[in-house]
């Protein structure tokens, strides 16, 4: 997938996310990233953060970490 689609979903699972009571979204981003999301795309991502993150929403790299 293009990193620009790639992005804006992973930013919009941040935008939800941050709607939701609670202090764990972090934690709930990632725990839908790795039941929705195929590996190959995972690895995209965390391919992606390392190359800057350019883009992508600081609780969507805080998720990230929880990988």
């Amino acid at each position: 997938m293009s990193p620009e689609k790639m992005v804006h979903m992973a930013n919009q699972i941040a935008t939800f996310f941050k709607t939701q009571p609670g202090t764990d979204q972090a934690e709930r981003i990632a725990g839908h990233l790795r039941d929705f999301w195929e590996p190959r795309m995972r690895q995209q991502l965390l391919d992606h953060i390392r190359a800057g993150g350019e883009g992508l929403d600081a609780l969507v790299i805080g998720a990230a970490q929880r990988l």
